[in-house]
């Protein structure tokens, strides 16, 4: 994949070359919609007779470049993920060297990825066109390849005119409408090379070095942004990797039963976990939970956590209270300044009986074609907080075909509403589940995650994980 440089026969490899062509190249224009300011440095012979009309002249110039870096920095700053950084960068270069289309490649040197490529004004077929060019016969492909002299922005005034060009450079580039291009790479001293930044102009052009003085300022600047959000997103993946070794490998399976979980891991990395264990006399353990905080600290409290529930849900598990006192006490021998949300329920399938008690937990939800409600629960506060854990259990029994679902708080604070607006909107959800989805339970989990987090996103706080346990009795 990739938009071809000029590279010549006749030339040292790598760098900038100014083509000849039949036609003087047209200077390439500034987006209207970034005002980057047009003063340039005039010859000497035209320079005006007062030398301060001169001054004054490129003194504005200079404002008016600076507070455009300052206004494209700012926006680029205010991304903080690479999904959202890499398009920003992508369309302000071209605002800055006057093109209106190019692709961007993120492909780190050190080979740990994650690598991906966007185009601005490119759709996912033209993209593909761009990958059958030769890897070596393209600037960002030589960039990317650590070939010697390449590191320094590559121009291509005339694509279609140069016949030094490889032959399939100039066929993709007359079939997608482009005649020149810009490259510029993107690299630091401590990252390395990260990716490179190739913007295209429909016909033959070459940025001024005004231009290219002012996408190379930005370049660096987002260079180091983007070395930022890479090491984030290689720490938050990580994170997700150890959170699904501390939760269950696969669930149980118990006559009368059928479970499923989901788990929506943040971008911090936080504590919300499930858990499903089986139990003597074909009776099921089921747990949903939550510490406080995120990173490494609360993944490490969030398995502590569900080691400890574990081991008491086997010795006392029938006793749901008993279990919850223990894990405080735990919490508070070991997790002093920590603080958990938890819910356990002791399952008895071939009954359809549930015994469970919450600290400071949200109640569970019973759905299924008759009803859909709420199970009360009583006020309970969480783990950590008092000297003395206790409440009283609840009892209740789902209906035959109906689903119970136990979720952490985090799937309410992440959908962006009051608390009361986003239980009914849980509500809401899960009683419109269509009845073709409902023999399932991971369809049914899914289809109110999708409904109360669309595209797995929120629109508020997307810090925090979010663990939905879904078990529909038979």
């Amino acid at each position: 994949m990739g938009v071809c440089d000029a590279i010549r026969q006749d030339a040292p490899v790598g760098k900038p070359i100014a083509m000849s062509a039949p036609h003087l190249p047209k200077v390439a224009g500034i987006d209207p919609m970034v005002p980057v300011s047009t003063h340039t440095a005039a010859p000497m012979e035209d320079v005006p007779a007062a030398p301060g009309a001169f001054i004054q002249d490129r003194l504005a110039g200079w404002v008016s470049d600076l507070t455009t870096l300052h206004e494209l920095t700012e926006r680029l700053a205010g991304t903080s993920t690479l999904d959202s950084a890499l398009p920003e960068l992508l369309a302000a270069g071209a605002a800055l060297v006057g093109a209106g289309r190019g692709l961007l490649v993120l492909e780190p040197a050190d080979g740990r990825g994650p690598s991906r490529t966007i185009g601005l004004g490119l759709a996912h077929a033209d993209l593909g066109h761009i990958e059958t060019v030769p890897r070596s016969a393209t600037a960002y492909g030589r960039f990317l390849d650590g070939l010697p002299d390449t590191d320094a922005p590559l121009a291509s005034p005339d694509i279609l005119g140069d016949t030094g060009l490889d032959p399939r450079c100039r066929e993709v580039a007359a079939r997608l409408g482009y005649a020149a291009s810009y490259a510029q790479p993107l690299s630091t001293e401590t990252a390395g090379r990260l990716g490179a930044a190739v913007w295209l102009y429909d016909e033959p052009a070459e940025p001024l070095e005004r231009q290219c003085h002012l996408v190379g300022v930005y370049a660096r600047y987002a260079a180091e942004h983007l070395a930022r959000l890479l090491e984030l997103e290689r720490t938050r993946a990580d994170a997700a990797v150890v959170a699904e070794e501390l939760l269950p490998s696969r669930l149980p399976r118990v006559p009368g039963v059928r479970l499923a979980a989901r788990r929506r891991a943040g971008p911090a990395g936080g504590g919300d976990w499930y858990d499903a264990l089986p139990l003597p006399d074909n009776a099921l353990g089921l747990a949903v939970g939550s510490v406080g905080g995120s990173g490494p600290a609360s993944l490490a409290a969030m398995g502590r956590l569900r080691a400890g529930l574990r081991a008491y849900a086997v010795m006392e598990g029938e006793d749901p209270v008993a279990v919850l006192s223990d894990l405080e006490l735990l919490l508070r021998l070991t997790e002093p300044a920590s603080a958990a949300t938890a819910l356990y329920a002791y399952c008895e399938p071939d009954r359809r009986a549930i015994v469970f008690a919450g600290a400071g937990h949200t109640p569970p939800l019973v759905t299924g074609e008759r009803r859909t409600e709420f199970v009360e629960t009583t006020l309970s506060a969480p783990l950590g907080m008092l000297s003395c854990w206790e409440a009283p259990s609840v009892e209740f029994t789902p209906r035959a075909g109906e689903t119970v679902l136990f979720y952490t708080d985090a799937l309410l604070r992440r959908t962006g509403d009051t608390r009361d607006r986003a239980f009914a909107r849980l509500h809401s959800a899960a009683a419109g589940v269509p009845k073709v989805l409902r023999q399932d339970p991971g369809a049914v989990a899914d289809h109110i995650l999708r409904t109360l987090l669309p595209g797995g996103t929120d629109r508020s706080d997307g810090a925090e994980d979010v663990a939905l346990l879904a078990a529909r009795f038979d």
